[in-house]
């Protein structure tokens, strides 16, 4: 049965050695609860011999989710699978704070994209170690904290971020063409819960204007990674990649422009899919049900 239009849904994402009876353990689960599956995810891997699912639910009339329920019977089956899961109100908006320097692309499209319901975020911040983008924040409602980061200063200014995250209650941290390094110590607090843009050519091309560097080299192809933080500098798990076809008619500039549009679409989709309850992380890779 479908549930009616606007009835809250439930997503469980779940992960588990692959085994016979999951799928229908789940399914029992929900009947239940009373309620019906309006979407489900699965697949096997034969390479790691783990089974993951996501499956979003609803009560058949439309009523409100017990979700403390939901939870008590997730936790039996735990046990019985050996269940790594998160389950998550799928219209709860995540509190995020949003990080950038100068660039302004990526911020712009995730605040846009909010704007208009594409995103469920609260941006309770976006936070800067430059003053530049304060106006962009600002047309969008958005809280603007300039946070200047120097070699001095740089463990005061983490602490100030850590110390935001803490007392606003904060989900996410979206790295939107951040240009500072986070300490390894950072990284450790945000795990799991902060994402990273960055173009995909790496590791070469490393450092200024790496879209001037890839010209040069005559590349066929650019893009952007999305990933989460990690100490390993770009090298957290992947989430989302976008890829364009080039060539030589482009200008360094022009390769830049289309460098941004990647960079913007790919990082849209990563706190998408994360927002969603879409991901699951398993050692230095990822399972995304999009």
């Amino acid at each position: 049965m479908t549930p009616p239009h606007g009835a809250q849904h439930g997503a469980l994402l779940l992960s588990c050695p692959d085994q016979p009876g999951v799928v229908h353990a789940v399914s029992e689960l929900l009947i239940q609860e009373k309620c019906t599956i309006v979407q489900s995810q699965q697949f096997g891997s034969a390479t790691s011999g783990l089974f993951f699912m996501r499956v979003e639910f609803a009560h058949i009339d439309g009523s409100p989710l017990d979700f403390d329920s939901v939870e008590r019977r997730v936790e039996e089956l735990a046990t019985t699978f050996d269940l790594t899961w998160t389950l998550a109100d799928a219209a709860r908006r995540q509190r995020a704070v949003i990080m950038v320097s100068k660039a302004a692309h990526c911020l712009n499209d995730l605040l846009f994209r909010n704007s208009i319901g594409e995103l469920n975020l609260d941006v309770v911040a976006v936070v800067s170690n430059h003053p530049d983008l304060g106006r962009i924040a600002d047309s969008f409602g958005a809280p603007f904290k300039h946070i200047p980061v120097t070699k001095e200063t740089k463990a005061e200014a983490e602490s100030a971020l850590l110390e935001l995250v803490r007392e606003a209650g904060v989900d996410l941290v979206v790295l939107a063409r951040y240009m500072q390094i986070l300490s390894d110590d950072l990284c450790r607090q945000l795990d799991g819960k902060a994402i990273n843009i960055h173009h995909s050519m790496l590791p070469s091309f490393k450092g200024a204007k790496p879209y001037h560097q890839a010209h040069a080299r005559g590349v066929k192809f650019i893009g952007a990674t999305a990933h989460y933080v990690t100490a390993d500098l770009d090298e957290g798990p992947i989430i989302e990649q976008e890829l364009m076809r080039v060539d030589h008619s482009l200008s360094p500039d022009r390769l830049a422009a289309r460098g941004r549009e990647a960079e913007a679409t790919a990082l849209a989709r990563a706190v998408r899919w994360h927002t969603e309850n879409r991901i699951a992380v398993v050692g230095n890779r990822t399972v995304v049900f999009p």
